[in-house]
């Protein structure tokens, strides 16, 4: 069974955002093929993938290698997210479904329930679904998949802190929801950029930039085709 590139690509870039690849570390078709269990060519075509996304660059005499961003590069991401996931939002009441709206009220019932519970590494994952949730329901597929590659940058070159007030968190998720729900984009803009410029206060610039210590990450080897793998 041939592995589409996409899943191969998908794994690559959980393990560069992971560090399990260190920046600057080459990134060879045949160890990534043995890695991921697949052939040369979908790691070929995934390669070429996360070089436009700029995980990736090829070096002359290197091949293909982990990018190394600067300290700017990384806070140009947050600037720009500061930017676009007010706009999500404000396209979000102009354009959502009823059923992104039943998965956006969803997300916050239970992102509200664990955030009065405490259970922290449940409220990460919770508000990655509904962020992403959120810019799928602006209708455009640019803003979106520009929306998750910022979030996928911002994981690898910050370490994000939780908030010093999850409960107040998705409060503020849920007004997000409401605003949308009864199509208000410009509440909906205003309560996202008052969220998304709190939310980058707990971002901290991960060591491994501006030439401090590499941040060590446990080395795990997986299979494309595992089921625990995201596509």
């Amino acid at each position: 069974m041939r592995i589409p590139a996409h899943s191969v690509c998908t794994a690559i870039r959980d393990d560069i955002v992971a560090g399990v690849h260190e920046r600057g570390g080459r990134l060879t078709e045949e160890v990534l093929a043995r890695r991921y269990g697949v052939s040369r060519v979908p790691v070929r075509e995934a390669l070429r993938t996360l070089e436009a996304e700029g995980f990736v660059v090829t070096r002359r005499h290197a091949g293909a290698c982990v990018a190394e961003p600067t300290e700017q590069e990384a806070a140009d991401l947050l600037e720009m997210r500061v930017l676009l996931e007010p706009l999500g939002a404000l396209r979000a009441a102009q354009r959502r479904t009823e059923a992104h709206l039943k998965v956006l009220r969803g997300l916050v019932r239970l992102g509200q329930e664990r955030a009065r519970r405490g259970s922290s590494e449940d409220l990460r994952s919770l508000g990655g679904w509904f962020h992403e949730t959120l810019a799928q329901a602006s209708g455009s597929h640019s803003l979106s998949s520009t929306l998750t590659q910022l979030r996928h940058k911002i994981a690898w070159m910050y370490t994000v802190d939780a908030p010093a007030n999850p409960v107040e968190s998705w409060a503020e998720h849920g007004a997000i929801v409401d605003a949308v729900a009864r199509g208000d984009g410009e509440r909906a803009r205003v309560i996202a950029s008052h969220h998304v410029e709190r939310a980058t206060a707990v971002h901290r610039l991960r060591a491994s930039l501006g030439g401090g210590r590499v941040e060590r990450v446990r080395n795990s080897q997986h299979a494309v085709n595992m089921p625990s793998l995201r596509h």
